[in-house]
């Protein structure tokens, strides 16, 4: 069994990626494969960006109405199944939850397992763990055999309080619910990006001050070697192995140089599913987890890229398509299927906005028989139920005495004409002709072709108007005649209708415009280079020269909060690396002479 878990900054750009989300889920191979900041609103979910062939989905996403959190974030699992709607696998869950407090309304399955809302978190008030569930960051799958998590944690930076205090709540809430699941006997499996890199040998610039972060400190007294209960499943496996990240910065192409860091994990928690007496030296990773690593080839810097990272200038020379994100994956072992079981109501088949509403048996048997021309039942009217013409031609309605009144002339001729046909063969004359008058509707008011203008044009040429008299033989001399004037004139004497003469005349008027409107362009166009040539040219004898490389530097502008909010300053232009590499950015930072124009009006 693999598990997978990605970070795709965005599913609609990685769909767009490798041509269809089932292409994208087939690329990994995996049976559960979790992603992380889909950026997806619940109100825009279609069944292309949720539902794949062969997959069932459970998804979260923000229902958040804070400025900047509105199409942020949001978690995803898919799970691999054979069957549709029942499966013995072990890949299908045999219950799924949206969030982690309980308190979302959608979990039957998982409401006794919470005892710890009343007993733990009491200095939270409702409203809190709401708003810790409100981002869409977390989806629950219960695999029988163990729960797994799928988690998108939150980012705050250092000067941040309140993302701070979020950050601190979220993670003290989710520890609670691990912790009352692991004293139930229940195995975990957390997987996803927790927006924290454990130790000094996950991050490639970490300082002294590197391990006082609270959210570090955190994050290894979970783990077993601190006495907490998780496995740090990828330094389990590969204790000691460096520059092993799964992030890095976009905005100075880090991942060029491999400058990142890891912050994607999957944690494991709980025994081994072997019954023996002597289970000292079983554990579940040691058990049950064949592998685990970074799956480095989703990675956007590819050889090419680093060959010519020199030339990064910003990121105007290089693309790196993909997210900034590295996906990771496990592999597990001896994990037996599970008994018979429905697919979860969370799944995204039974959302209506993402299938639309479920159509009736009756429905679609009547829409089957129109298609296939079998006759309808007759109603008290005599026509079908499903009566194939618009409200203005349906027949008219018998009345109490059984007479029937006069009939529209769209759909029949005449009254005479209704009262002698009777039963079916009154319904299908009614149809036809109806089907028939639709037709011609439609034929009427399609958009014409352009072979048909050409068409009229002959037709004109052909047929003579009897209103108009015949003026090819007057021809007027003049001395210097206009070249438009011969050409017309060459024209109407090869024609036998004024009408024509008159409509080769307005198009070489028509012609001469164009091109008169076309060269007036081109030479504003041509202006315009010009000015813009002359402009770059004085911005790149303002651009310094970085000091380590002597290269021209890129103008960024600080978007952050504070005192030099929108204050404009150059920055070497080649790609974030480590300090030993000399062809990495140099690290040379400049203040530009003059504020931008975002901060002196400002002012």
């Amino acid at each position: 069994m693999k598990i997978v878990t990605y970070n795709v900054n965005g599913l609609r750009q990685r769909i767009a990626q490798f041509g269809s989300l089932r292409n994208l889920l087939n690329s990994f191979d995996a049976d559960i494969i979790c992603f992380q900041e889909t950026k997806l609103r619940r109100q825009e979910l279609t069944a292309d960006l949720v539902m794949a062939h062969g997959y069932e989905s459970f998804f979260s996403c923000s229902r958040s109405s804070q400025k900047g959190r509105t199409g942020y974030s949001g978690v995803i699992t898919f799970c691999r199944v054979k069957l549709a709607f029942a499966s013995g696998e072990v890949a299908l869950p045999v219950s799924a939850e949206e969030g982690f407090t309980g308190l979302m309304g959608n979990s039957e399955a998982c409401k006794v397992e919470l005892p710890f809302l009343a007993e733990d978190i009491e200095e939270f008030s409702q409203d809190e763990l709401l708003s810790v569930d409100s981002e869409g960051r977390c989806v629950i799958t219960d695999h029988d055999h163990f729960v797994l998590f799928n988690v998108y944690g939150p980012r705050a930076g250092g000067d941040d309080e309140e993302r701070i205090q979020f950050k601190q709540k979220f993670y003290q809430i989710l520890q609670k619910r691990w912790e009352s699941l692991l004293h139930m006997g229940r195995r975990i499996i957390v997987v996803g990006d927790l927006n924290i890199a454990p130790s000094a040998i996950d991050r490639c610039d970490a300082g002294p001050e590197f391990d006082n972060n609270e959210f570090r400190r955190w994050f290894r007294s979970i783990l077993l070697e601190n006495g907490g209960q998780f496995s740090d499943v990828f330094r389990t496996k590969h204790p000691d192995k460096r520059e092993a990240y799964t992030c890095w910065s976009q905005s100075t192409g880090a991942e060029v140089f491999n400058f990142g860091s890891r912050i994607d994990h999957i944690l494991c928690a709980g025994s081994c599913l072997h019954e023996s007496d002597d289970m000292q030296c079983h554990s579940f990773v040691r058990c049950h987890v064949q592998e685990c690593d970074i799956l480095t080839q989703y990675k956007r810097a590819k050889p090419e890229s680093i060959l010519s990272a020199h030339r990064w200038k910003g990121g105007r020379s290089i693309k790196l398509e993909g997210s900034d994100h590295a996906p990771v994956f496990m592999t597990l072992v001896d994990i037996p299927d599970v008994s018979l079981h429905s697919t979860p109501s969370l799944s995204s088949r039974y959302v209506p906005m993402v299938h639309g509403l479920q159509q009736t048996i009756v429905s679609v048997l009547m829409k089957r028989q129109v298609s296939e021309g079998i006759e309808e039942p007759v109603e008290k009217t005599g026509l079908p139920a499903m009566f194939p013409c618009d409200n203005s031609n349906y027949p008219p309605s018998q009345g109490s005495e059984g007479s029937i009144l006069e009939f529209n002339d769209t759909c029949g001729s005449s009254s005479q004409e209704a009262v002698s046909k009777s039963g079916s063969e009154y319904t299908k004359s009614i149809t036809m002709q109806c089907n028939v008058s639709k037709k011609k509707a439609r034929n009427q008011w399609s958009q014409l072709s352009l072979m048909s203008f050409f068409k009229k044009s002959s037709n004109i040429e052909n047929g003579a108007d009897d209103s108009c008299t015949d003026n090819s033989d007057n021809k007027t001399e003049t001395s210097q005649p206009d070249p438009c004037e011969l050409e017309t004139q060459s024209v109407c004497d090869n024609s036998d209708s004024p009408k024509q003469c008159r409509l080769d005349t307005d198009a070489c008027d028509q012609n001469l415009a164009k091109l008169t409107e076309s060269s007036i362009k081109k030479e504003k166009s041509n202006m315009a280079s010009l000015e813009w040539q002359r402009i770059h040219q004085l911005m790149q004898n303002s651009i310094p020269l970085c000091k380590g490389h002597k290269e021209p530097c890129v103008a960024r502008v600080v978007k952050k909060q504070g005192p030099n909010c929108g204050r404009r300053f150059y920055v070497c232009s080649r790609a974030e690396g480590p300090s030993s590499n000399p062809e990495a950015n140099c690290g040379y930072f400049k203040w530009a002479a003059s504020k931008s124009r975002n901060e002196k009006s400002s002012h």
